[in-house]
């Protein structure tokens, strides 16, 4: 039995290590895996990077520019713009992380059952992901911010309303081409019920692209909360928010433009990351969109 897992577990033990070596081959996914671990890293270790507390005011010293005891210098309230940008780096992933995860779950449950259940459910899921799709982002996250209050929670809730129907569109696609293969067809046969055809047949040959998917989805998430937070429906203050450094930049860029720097360079830097690592694990995992 240990002689049989050990060949099982060999061939995937070298599918990873090709995969790895091809990622790394690949010059923008190496790229983009380094702006990755670089924003991932700033996030986990930014109680020990930042060193200011990230709402520690300073009037005396606003507006100053960047020296080496302010990195990016300070804001109209004194507070040092390195901390904060990196604290809210933390906000900005654990926002999307969360947002991301159960969108991502849910999508892939309504999806599987909106291709494989009978036709009624997927005409009703079908018709809620519309409904849902149709209403703007930015309008129905103002309608929400509205009725419940600026929160992360808040935010999260907006990103999962809206990101469901992406995630079940692609599965509920990729679940009808499914369940006319003849394995399906077989496993059938043979007595399987639909919970067992859907969790141990459908979705290990799905969760795939959906998964790359979800890489390419974060960097949008991430817009998401910073606009939010930007218009003042975010994040509260001080709780520190690439979206309220932004703004605070904007309001103040005729006397220093190292805020609008300082909240807009992590996202510009967070969305070629993710993009690029998406696009490369897209054409590692699925040939036939290999860029040429």
């Amino acid at each position: 039995m240990a002689a049989t897992d050990t060949v099982t577990a060999a061939p995937r033990v070298e599918a990873s290590a090709s995969a790895w070596r091809r990622l790394l081959a690949d010059p923008l996914g190496a790229f983009g895996l380094a702006l990755v671990v670089l924003i991932v890293a700033s996030a986990i270790f930014a109680d020990w990077l930042a060193q200011y507390p990230p709402t520690q005011l300073d009037i005396r010293n606003k507006f100053s520019e960047p020296t080496l005891i302010h990195w990016l210098g300070t804001d109209h309230l004194g507070r040092d713009t390195f901390s904060r940008v990196v604290y809210g780096g933390r906000i900005a992933l654990w926002v999307s992380l969360v947002a991301v995860s159960i969108s991502l779950v849910l999508g892939l449950v309504l999806g599987m059952l909106a291709g494989y259940g009978p036709r009624w459910l997927d005409s009703f899921l079908m018709l809620v992901f519309d409904a849902v799709r149709s209403f703007p982002t930015i309008m129905f996250a103002l309608a929400v911010v509205i009725m419940l209050g600026p929160s992360l929670e808040t935010v999260i809730f907006i990103v999962v309303v809206t990101s469901i129907p992406v995630y079940g569109r692609i599965v509920r696609t990729l679940t009808l081409s499914m369940r006319v293969n003849e394995f399906i067809l077989a496993e059938r046969s043979l007595g399987a019920g639909p919970v067992r055809v859907l969790f141990h047949h459908v979705l290990p040959n799905v969760i795939g692209p959906v998964l790359i998917l979800a890489s390419m989805e974060i960097p949008v998430v991430i817009t998401i909360e910073a606009g939010l937070s930007f218009l003042g429906v975010g994040v509260r203050p001080p709780t520190p928010s690439w979206g309220s450094i932004l703004n605070d930049g904007y309001a103040f860029i005729r006397d220093t433009p190292w805020l609008v720097l300082a909240g807009g360079m992590p996202v510009i830097v967070t969305t070629l990351g993710f993009t690029f690592l998406g696009e490369s694990l897209r054409d590692i995992f699925d040939p036939r969109l290999r860029r040429d």
